[in-house]
Formats: structure tokens, C-alpha cells, sequence
């Protein structure tokens, strides 16, 4: 039985008083990964902004539902001709959890702590063309760029560049506290995170007094909860092969739309034999796309062939680059002097779409001679692991963040791909603001991208949600990860 917070307590106590004519004015939220920490600002896993992204924190400009950039605690800004000065004015009356107030002190020091020499943020790239940042008053900020950069406003509604105020960020990882509509009030770990609407909120007032965010990890666990309407709502549901049953009753609404989840053969460029191109093309045709949608998602994804939504109007389908052809693939791999094939590891996290497809590549790489063991870790081994330590050979993970093609120039990133031509490319599109002129870069990063092989690209992943029938306001698209529960309310 699970033990109710105070605040869901005294909701239920007064639907009982007043007879159950109260209305639900509660929500209970699940999702499959629980978050490392709850700092958005130092860590790389979405699952933190899951659960504080627009709930706890905000940012001076935040992602809608659509995908669009809109303004949040900067109400309005002014852009200089040359494109490197932004002077950003604030909303009025804004305070944090702590009862301080919000000011342009406290976006100065996020984002200078953001782009710090020392800075831990995961996106600390989002910030490399700030070159400084001054406070004219207190509702006013000066950001200056050292070049012109289209993407600043976008890069600023990131998760990773919430506005925090400084005496707070010794304890952000386990007792948050942001501008947000609401507050946090529990992290039991392994089960849920309680939070409680924030009264004193400078916006509009969200309609739900709380929420509680489960937890579950295991399909057939989040199918039992979902049927018992022991929850309320499931964000990207990891049992797909259930969504019909769900479809049918009268009880649920079953909401698909699209991620920002690039679902990759994630691949060490730097281990051999990966650092071989021929070797990774090998691997590209080993892999047969829609035998992994069929069975890992059951049908539910769309085939890529590089790393870029499908939705995006700057995609190029390249998927015919890297097509199914086993034939191929052992041609190559004995061009590659190994005839024989050879053995590597498969680190998979818990995400159904990796265990499952995980199976599904490595019984496609072992038909061509890759014997692929597969390791099964929890999401902080994969972190500390993968993400972190680079010792792995290949693995599964959808990339949920928004537009990040340009983590392909970070030789340091986890794959370690190192090209100085698309590291100039990046450069040169950060510096563009013609949208023609970005739209004509971001295609040749496709290119770029997809005649290295640099991993193997899978699909991109579908959002799937499944909620009561009466829960209103659920994201149907997911442009970047988050819970807006602010927007949800019950129909009467």
C-alpha cells in the first residue's frame, strides 16, 4: 500500500468530507527512468528535466508543446543589428521557492556559472559564445556574444540554462528549488517525487495543487499500474505491444506523437576496430531497421538514416545510405581485414526500446561474424560507464535532446567522433542567422554524419501516452523532455 504525502492526504481527506463531490484536482504521473539527482545544470540525463523542467525550473525562454521558443522569465528581449548583444527585460514580481527574489543578479550568475571554466553543466557548449554578461537594473540583462549566434534564444529554453538563485545550488540535487509553478516536496527514491503547486508563482496559477511522478521501470509493472488506474497518466508508455488493449477502453486515451529521440547504435569511435569507417559501414548494413521497429516497438518509430528528426523540416532522409544488406556488410568487413568478424560489447540501459531492440542487433551483427555481448546496466552505470568513461563498444540510447546534431562536434563526447571539417561547420552554422543559409548547413551535417557511419542510426522514437480519460493538457509531442504539469487539468 502506498503511503500517501501530506498534501495528496489532505486532498483525499476533504473529497471524503465533502461527500467525494470534490473534484480531482491532483495528478499522479508515471515515467520509466528516475533521474541521478534532480540539478538540471549538472547532469546529462533527461530524466532530470522529466521531472523539473517547467515544474521546479524555468528559464528565460522555454519550449511549448509544438516545439516553438517562447518567452518565460525574460518577458521581452532586443537583438543589435550586428547580431552580438541581446538585452534581455525581465518579468516583474518573480520569486523563488525560498521566498527571494528573482532578479537579473541571479541570470547573470547562471549563466556565468553555466559557462564557467569549471562549469560541470552537460550542455556547457550551449553557452560558448557568451562573452560576457552585465546587469544594467535589476529586471535587466546584457548578454554579449563573442559572434553571432542564431540559436541563443533556443539554446536558453534547455533545461540546462534554468535561472537559479546562488545560495541554493549546494542542495539543487536533492532539494531543488527554481521559480516554477511548483514546489518540491518529496524524493522517495525508487518510487516517486512529490511536488506541491508553488501559491506565490508569478504566472497564471496551474489548476492541479500536485502532482506525484512515479517511477516504473518494468512494462509489465507499468501495464498492471496503468489497468489498476493506480496512476493517473504514463509518459512515453514502455509497453507498446499493450497500447491497443488501451485504445479500446473507454476508461483511457492513448496520445502518440513524435520525440526529439534519435534511437542510435551508439559506437566508440575511437576503440577498435570502430575507428575503421568501413567497420561502422559494416555494422550500417548489418542492421535491418524495420525488423527492430516490428519488434522492439511494434511498429512505433520512423527509420532515420543520420542523427535529426524526422519532423524537422531541414531532415533529409538518408536511410537508403545504410540500407539492409548483410551481403554488403560481410564484403566490407572482410575489406576491413576482418573476415572472420570479431568481439565487442553492447551496453544496454533499461529503456524497453534498448533491451529489446538490443536482442534484435545483436542477433543482426552476429548473422555478419560481430558477436556483441550484451551488458545489461541500470541508467547510472550507463552513465558512469558509457557516457562518461567511454569503455564500451556499442550501445542503445535515444538522444532526446532538441536539435543536437552538434554534439558530433565534440570530440570529446562519448562516441568521440573527431572531424575538424563539421567542427567548422557547427562554428560557421552558430554564426548564421539566415534560415535558408542554416537549413542548407544542417543538411550537409546530415551527410557529413551519414557517409562517416559514425553510428548506427535506428529510428527516431515515438512518444506514447497513455492517461484517464478525463486528464486534459497532456504534451503530445515531446520537442524536449518534460511533464508540463502546469498545463494538465481534469475535465469536469
Amino acid at each position: 500500500m502506498m503511503i500517501k504525502t501530506p498534501f495528496v492526504a489532505a486532498v483525499s481527506a476533504l473529497a471524503l468530507w465533502a461527500g467525494g463531490a470534490a473534484a480531482k484536482d491532483t495528478v499522479t504521473y508515471a515515467t520509466q527512468l528516475e533521474p541521478p539527482h534532480l540539478d538540471p545544470t549538472a547532469g546529462a540525463a533527461q530524466a532530470i528535466d522529466t521531472v523539473v523542467y517547467l515544474n521546479i525550473f524555468e528559464g528565460l525562454t522555454r519550449f511549448t508543446s509544438d516545439g516553438d521558443v517562447v518567452p518565460l522569465l525574460a518577458k521581452s528581449w532586443e537583438i543589435s543589428p550586428d547580431g552580438l548583444t541581446y538585452t534581455f527585460t525581465l518579468q516583474e514580481g518573480v520569486t523563488f521557492h525560498d521566498g527571494s527574489a528573482m532578479d537579473a543578479e541571479d541570470v547573470k550568475f547562471s549563466l556565468d556559472r553555466a559557462r564557467a571554466e569549471d562549469s560541470t553543466n552537460a550542455q556547457k557548449a550551449l553557452f560558448s559564445a557568451i562573452s560576457d554578461v552585465t546587469v544594467s537594473d535589476p529586471q535587466t540583462v546584457v548578454v554579449t556574444l563573442s559572434e553571432p549566434n542564431g540559436s541563443l534564444l533556443f539554446n536558453l529554453a534547455w533545461g540546462d540554462a534554468v535561472i537559479l538563485a546562488p545560495e541554493t545550488v549546494e542542495t539543487l540535487a536533492t532539494a531543488p528549488v527554481g521559480t516554477g509553478p511548483y514546489r518540491f516536496g518529496e524524493w522517495i527514491q525508487g518510487d516517486r517525487v512529490d511536488l506541491v503547486r508553488n501559491p506565490n508563482y508569478w504566472g497564471t496559477v496551474p489548476p492541479l495543487t500536485g502532482a506525484t511522478i512515479k517511477f516504473i521501470s518494468d512494462p509489465t509493472a507499468a501495464f498492471a499500474a496503468m489497468m489498476a488506474e493506480d496512476i493517473d497518466a504514463f509518459d512515453n508508455f514502455p509497453a507498446p505491444e499493450n497500447v491497443a488493449q488501451f485504445e479500446a477502453d473507454p476508461r483511457f486515451q492513448v496520445i502518440v506523437g513524435s520525440t526529439e529521440g534519435e534511437t542510435i547504435l551508439s559506437t566508440n569511435n575511437a576503440q577498435a576496430p570502430f575507428d575503421n569507417p568501413k567497420v561502422r559501414e559494416a555494422m550500417a548494413h548489418a542492421i535491418d531497421r524495420s525488423a527492430i521497429i516490428d519488434g522492439a516497438m511494434f511498429g512505433y518509430g520512423t527509420p532515420i538514416g543520420t542523427h535529426f528528426a524526422p519532423h524537422h523540416p531541414a531532415y533529409v532522409d538518408l536511410t537508403a545510405q545504410s540500407n539492409y544488406d548483410p551481403e554488403r556488410a560481410r564484403a566490407l568487413l572482410a575489406e576491413a581485414g576482418l573476415p572472420d568478424g570479431f568481439e565487442t560489447t553492447l551496453h544496454l540501459p533499461p529503456p524497453a526500446y534498448a533491451r529489446r531492440g538490443g536482442e534484435i542487433v545483436a542477433a543482426q551483427l552476429a548473422a555478419v561474424g560481430i558477436k556483441a555481448e550484451i551488458i545489461n546496466v541500470e541508467w547510472a552505470q550507463w552513465l558512469e560507464t558509457v557516457f562518461k568513461g567511454k569503455t564500451y563498444g556499442l550501445s542503445i540510447v535515444s538522444h532526446t535532446e532538441p536539435m543536437d546534431i552538434d554534439i558530433y562536434a565534440r570530440p570529446a563526447y562519448y562516441f568521440q567522433y573527431d572531424n575538424p571539417d563539421f567542427q567548422g561547420l557547427m562554428n560557421r552554422l552558430d554564426a548564421t542567422t539566415d534560415p535558408a543559409a542554416r537549413t542548407e548547413m544542417l543538411q550537409q551535417a546530415q551527410h557529413i554524419i551519414a557517409d562517416d557511419y559514425v553510428n548506427g542510426y535506428l529510428f527516431q522514437l515515438a512518444k506514447i501516452g497513455v492517461a484517464k480519460a478525463g486528464l486534459q493538457g497532456i504534451w503530445a509531442n515531446a520537442p524536449t523532455a518534460a511533464l508540463e504539469i502546469g498545463a494538465l487539468s481534469w475535465a469536469e
